[in-house]
């Protein structure tokens, strides 16, 4: 039987924008990671979640625009969520989904195809 997992964790992250057309000071949020994973097995729990912490970990009280992996981008959710995505695919499996709450009124959500 398979059922589907999603788990939260918030983090601290600074950012700015400065490419044309988007440009902010730097300032901070209390952002919010939301994934959601299909699983086969409850045994496998932990290492989704192991995963979506571990991610985090590189996030949480940096400044975002200083990361390898967001070079020369603008940090938005948009991007993170993709990024969250991509992490979590690489490290554990595909993600149904991943919501990004950058406000209490703005997210973005990345998600597989299969889920439109």
């Amino acid at each position: 039987m398979a059922f589907t997992l999603s788990l939260r964790r918030p983090f601290v992250a600074d950012h700015f924008h400065d490419l044309p057309g988007f440009q902010e000071e730097r300032h901070g949020h209390n952002w919010e990671v939301e994934a959601s994973v299909e699983l086969d097995r409850e045994a496998a729990e932990p290492a989704f979640a192991a995963a979506l912490d571990a991610w985090v970990a590189t996030m949480d009280y940096r400044l975002l625009n200083d990361l390898p992996t967001l070079a020369g981008r603008n940090p938005t959710a948009e991007l993170l969520a993709e990024q969250a995505f991509r992490y979590l695919a690489g490290a554990v499996r595909e993600p149904r989904w991943v919501r990004i709450r950058e406000k209490a009124n703005y997210w973005a959500l990345c998600r597989t195809g299969a889920d439109r």
